[in-house]
């Protein structure tokens, strides 16, 4: 059994979009026949899609049966996975753009916070390496090291007696 691609998917919602529009655009007996036709087309697909979507025990996920029906971007239906908020996003009406955009938004808060924490503790991890190694210079490697570790930079001892002097 092949997987149902997004494009099959696409072909179900077009047929619902002309049904719509034919009802929308109704005049009467010239109208009937065509809708309908584009009903029978739609149950048709509908049938097609139900009788493709059972599961099948035999279908390995990782290795699809018939791997050239579908292309990179039209992966099988089952591989797509939504977050169960947009689908509470689209049943309440509203366009799940708006969420992407809020989780966008809040993704970049979240980012911008976390580099300021990480340029606080690069930065007190400075002052900490430098006034442990003024202090104690008997540990001054074992501070190097662990700055140097922590991604930070040594400073080379000439640069300390020079600051030490201004």
């Amino acid at each position: 059994m092949a997987p149902i691609t997004l494009s099959t998917v696409d072909k179900v919602i077009q047929h619902l979009y002309e049904i719509q529009s034919a009802v929308h655009g109704y005049l009467g007996p010239e109208t009937q026949t065509e809708l309908v036709r584009k009903l029978q087309n739609l149950t048709l697909a509908l049938s097609t899609l139900s009788t493709h979507t059972r599961p099948d025990p035999t279908y390995n996920q990782s290795l699809p049966p018939d791997r050239d029906s579908y292309s990179r971007d039209d992966p099988p239906l089952a591989s797509i996975q939504l977050p169960p908020e947009i689908i509470d996003y689209v049943d309440a009406a509203r366009n799940p753009d708006i969420y992407t955009r809020e989780f966008v938004e809040l993704v970049q808060r979240g980012n911008q916070d976390l580099k300021g924490k990480k340029e606080a503790f690069a930065g007190f991890r400075d002052v900490l390496a430098r006034e442990m190694r003024s202090a104690m210079p008997e540990c001054r490697r074992e501070v190097d090291r662990a700055v140097a570790a922590t991604g930070g930079i040594v400073t080379p001892p000439e640069a300390e007696e020079e600051e030490g002097k201004s």
